[in-house]
């Protein structure tokens, strides 16, 4: 039996457990809140200092240690009775510096509920809402009153609040399904209660008035609406609003009950095509049966697995298909190559989701970190769009289910090596087998690709086709190197070609086509000059999707025209084509001969030195781009002698983001590489070079770089670079609102910076423990950390690193009304940052002071701060910096009556903070507009922002905005002077 399956635990509503169908007795209050705030973990480790603010708040007892370990021996002797004495629990084991409560699957209501909830989506993605009504039907009877209704330690903790915010979600979708399928009877009795909770949201009432509509309730429903309107009159000094007044019209009209109307959303349409094929001949039969499979008007577009051997041109073909077929698919085209055959590294779907969503327009931060989250959110971004997924080269099942939408309304091409069978028996995918071209169409080909000597050579050009087997690729690199020697004739290179055959035809297994192939590829070879054949094998060591002139440079040991030149040559031959601006790809088959040639013409020793001008050549850019970002601190960056091989310039720091926004994806994969080869240092400088970038990247990203990172300083027992790593991951779950494994990683690197005794490693985590703090509103464990920091990085004498922790600190004081001491602190780090010369920390200095300055009604000197700080962020090219500086701009511009110009600051900075992926500021902007609505006599529009605003910062764990968004609420609900009252 697995852990916990005789066990149930709910908390939709009362905390109650029943141990083998009997209900058990929980005993003290105190006792239910430690089970409950295990149990809103849902599985994760829950830290003791969370759940002590959850029994005492700030102000626990000496004995706060002692009560939670027997709190906890008392649930474990009621959830496991018949547990050995001093044996490990299964249910509730200890995790650290804490506890999880481990329950097997749909023994937690809370599980079993969000589970149920998944599955509906998943159906009614499917196209079946009856059926998906139903399973949201089944999730909210699970509900048995509000969440841990008897525990009131956490009645306003920050989960339970989002799970409130949840079942209202769940219960309008569910509404909305009910009333489509003609379940609207059934309905109510939720619709009801969700009006009766909520009588000013406009939807709730428009969904009651819908339902008792579609059941001939029409009395009712006029009374439901006229109540709404007065109250909303009332108190909110307000007319209805869109989704309200058309459910008024369509009951007047008596109409079918309207759909619900909602503001238009922004919709992100990924164009991600390759160019086409030019002078793609042939296949009209495998285009035909594309069209006829793939029917517009069809009932659901399928999934289609286009197979065959390599280069037998199937990308062509469906990149072909895919451009006469645009207007099909108005949402969007997505395209990635799997590199399923890459002899070096296939695309792993966790990063190919990573990729799609981005495109897709989900925010950076909202990108979930594991596979299974990301798949989910990638299926309800595709669950309402008519769109094209293109899966290139393709390996396995397991690497493309991931990236299957699921709903209808999509198509998918898949192409592979393999037939793909799972794909055809699990999910009824539809098999397309590509041949060989006709010899009509390969002769045609290369008629059209060679021109008039192909026409006055019949017989050459069709012995020619044979002898590429009639592969696509094959007869593009054969008709390229007859267009070289426009004097030659035909012919003659046939006879060139056959003598080639015969020497590599100890490798044509059975007659395999890619055994022709590659007699073609030797011959193309064999025609470049040394220099150049010796880049081609070069190309095969990058571990990239793509290479840049810079990278080539680095491999051969050349300058930039050397490196120009070589690629040109290597394009003309068909080698390797254009991936981009400045940017070259190698079809598979390529990379793979490549590296083939590299193993048996150079030795290992050149191969590594090439290798390693590679890395060498990333890591040195890194950092100097990385000193032009961040100058103050560029004394803990590795230092590394410059590899005398090509930079990209650099002019300023805007360029310097630039490159590193362009190359984020390479080094990606590049420290991936490092990690798991002979370069594990490599990828442990890569992360320690790129952590601060890394603070304002695609967080999935930065995650990928610090874990490559941490498994490379294991894998040399670098207990220093372990401690370094450990620092970054857990600085990017703080970034991403994931506060406890923020801490649990950052206590590890503690434990490891003190034991090697590195003061700047202990300093910078300290550093980070207290901005953790700060943003779980434990000011004052803050202030502690802060000042720790601060201590430790003056005692080795490291300025930059002391004026970021007096900007924390006075951040921290600020919030704990200390407002003298705050401007202190954060004016001694301004000067320090002035100092240095580190703009970026000055910025960051002026923009908190013209905060604190602005709390402090100063609103002049917070202008005149925050516009300085707005000078520097813009001339950094630092967008989120630029963003949070508008947003507190607006808040002196209100105050001293610039509502005009407020608004345009708070909604540029909304829409900065949405590019960015930048929940918190997102939050902060909404309450801005919000508190700008309600000077300006907006209430109603006030209470739709800060609600929006609430939602987000429950999401976060952000308590400030919690805050904050709930006072505008109160604010906003308020009779205003002058109302009836």
């Amino acid at each position: 039996m697995r852990a916990g399956e005789g066990v149930l635990v709910q908390i939709l509503g009362s905390v109650r457990i029943w141990r083998d169908g009997q209900e058990i007795g929980l005993g003290a209050t105190s006792r239910r809140t430690v089970l409950g705030i295990l149990a809103l973990a849902n599985g994760q480790s829950v830290h003791k200092s969370d759940i002590a603010d959850s029994l005492w708040g700030e102000h626990p007892p000496a004995s706060a240690a002692n009560v939670i370990q027997t709190h906890i021996k008392h649930l474990r002797r009621l959830l496991e009775p018949h547990r050995p004495a001093r044996s490990p629990s299964n249910i509730l084991p200890s995790m650290g510096d804490g506890y999880a409560l481990c329950l097997s699957d749909g023994k937690l209501d809370l599980a079993r509920f969000r589970s149920l909830v998944a599955t509906a989506m998943q159906v009614r993605a499917e196209g079946d809402e009856q059926r998906a009504a139903a399973l949201l039907a089944e999730a909210l009877r699970l509900w048995h009153g509000p969440p841990l209704a008897d525990v009131p330690a956490l009645a306003r903790h920050p989960k339970a609040v989002a799970l409130e915010v949840e079942r209202r979600s769940v219960l309008a979708r569910c509404g909305d399904m009910m009333i489509n399928v003609g379940m609207a009877a059934d309905a109510l009795p939720l619709l009801e209660e969700a009006a009766a909770a909520q009588p000013l949201d406009e939807d709730a009432q428009a969904r009651l008035i819908r339902a008792y509509h579609a059941v001939g309730q029409r009395g009712r429903a006029f009374a439901t609406y006229h109540a709404t309107r007065r109250r909303l009159a009332d108190e909110l000094g307000v007319d209805p609003g869109l989704n309200l007044a058309s459910t008024h019209t369509a009951l007047l009209t008596d109409a079918a009950p309207a759909a619900p109307a909602r503001p238009p959303a922004a919709h992100s349409v990924p164009a991600q095509l390759p160019a086409d094929i030019r002078d793609f001949t042939g296949r009209v039969s495998e285009l035909r049966e594309l069209d006829t499979l793939l029917d517009e008007n069809g009932p659901g577009m399928p999934i289609c697995v286009i197979s065959g051997t390599a280069g037998v041109g199937k990308t062509a073909l469906i990149l072909h298909w895919a451009h006469r077929a645009r207007a099909r698919f108005p949402d969007g085209q997505l395209y990635v190559d799997l590199r399923g055959y890459d002899p070096k590294q296939p695309a792993s779907a966790d990063d190919v989701l990573v990729r799609f969503l981005t495109a897709l327009g989900v925010p950076a931060d909202s990108i979930p970190l594991d596979l299974e989250g990301r798949a989910e959110r990638y299926r309800t971004e595709m669950a309402d769009r008519r769109a094209l997924v293109v899966l290139d080269n393709g390996a396995s099942p397991d690497q493309i289910r991931p990236l299957l939408p699921g709903a209808p309304s999509c198509a998918v091409l898949v192409t592979s090596r393999s037939s793909l069978a799972g794909l055809v028996t699990l999910h009824g995918a539809y098999r397309l087998s590509l041949d060989l071209l006709t010899t009509q169409d390969a002769t045609s080909l290369l008629r059209r690709l060679i021109g008039a000597r192909a026409q006055s050579e019949e017989q050459a050009t069709a012995v020619l086709a044979e002898q590429c087997a009639r592969l696509p690729l094959a007869l593009r690199l054969a008709a390229e190197l007859a267009s070289t020697q426009p004097t030659t004739r035909l012919a003659d290179l046939v006879r060139e070609l056959e003598d080639q055959r015969r020497r590599l035809r100890r490798l044509d297994a059975g007659g395999d086509p890619r055994a022709a192939a590659r007699a073609v590829f030797s011959w193309s070879y064999r025609h470049l000059p040394d220099r150049v054949a010796t880049a081609f094998r070069r190309a095969g060591i990058h571990p990239g999707p793509s290479l840049e002139p810079y990278a080539m440079a680095a491999l051969n040991d050349a300058d930039l025209p050397a490196a120009d030149q070589m690629l040109a040559q290597l394009t003309r031959a068909h080698l390797v084509q254009p991936a981009g601006v400045g940017r070259f790809g190698m079809h598979d088959l390529l990379r793979a001969y490549a590296a083939e040639l590299g193993e048996a013409e150079d030795t290992a020793a050149d191969r590594a030195q090439a290798t390693g001008r590679l890395l060498d050549h990333y890591l040195f850019t890194i950092i100097v781009a990385m000193d032009l970002l961040h100058p103050g601190d560029r004394h803990h960056r590795p230092q590394v002698a410059d590899p005398g091989t090509p930079v990209p310039p650099m002019p300023d720091p805007a360029q310097a983001r630039g490159w590193l926004d362009a190359e984020l994806p390479t080094l990606t994969v590049i420290c991936g590489y490092a990690a798991t080869h002979d370069w594990p240092t490599h990828a442990i400088r890569f992360s320690t070079a790129l952590f601060r970038y890394l603070e304002s990247a695609p967080y999935a990203d930065a995650l990928t770089i610090h874990t490559h990172a941490l498994h490379a300083a294991r894998r040399i027992d670098d207990t220093a670079g372990q401690a370094h790593a450990l620092t970054n991951i857990g600085s990017v779950h703080r970034l991403q609102g994931q506060y406890r494994p923020a801490i649990t990683h950052l206590e590890r690197a503690l434990a490891l910076h003190r034991q090697t005794g590195d003061g700047y490693g202990i300093a910078r985590t300290l550093s980070h423990m207290g901005i953790v703090y700060e943003r779980l509103g434990d000011y004052r464990r803050s202030v502690r950390y802060q000042e720790q920091a601060l201590a430790a990085y003056r005692q080795i004498a490291d300025r930059y690193g002391e004026a970021g922790s007096l900007i924390n600190l006075g951040t921290a004081n600020g919030h704990l009304g200390r407002h003298d001491l705050s401007s202190e602190n954060l004016q001694d780090g301004l000067t320090i940052f002035h100092e240095i010369g580190e703009r970026s920390g000055e910025a960051i200095g002026l923009a908190n002071l013209g905060d604190l300055y602005n709390q402090l009604g100063r609103h002049d000197e917070a202008a005149e701060h925050l516009e300085r700080a707005l000078v520097l962020f813009r001339e950094l090219g630092h967008r989120y910096g630029e963003a949070t500086t508008l947003a507190n701009a607006s808040a002196a511009q209100v105050q001293i009556g610039r509502y005009e110009q407020a608004r345009e600051n708070l909604e540029q900075a909304l829409t900065m903070y949405r590019d960015l992926g930048h929940r918190y500021g997102e939050a902060s902007a909404l309450n801005g507009l919000g508190e700008l609505l309600h000077a300006t006599g907006r209430p109603h529009e006030a209470l739709y922002h800060h609600n929006a605003a609430l939602t987000l910062a429950v999401e976060t764990g952000d308590r400030d905005e919690q805050t904050r968004a709930q006072h505008g609420i109160d604010r906003a609900r308020q009779p205003r002077p002058g109302d009836p009252g």
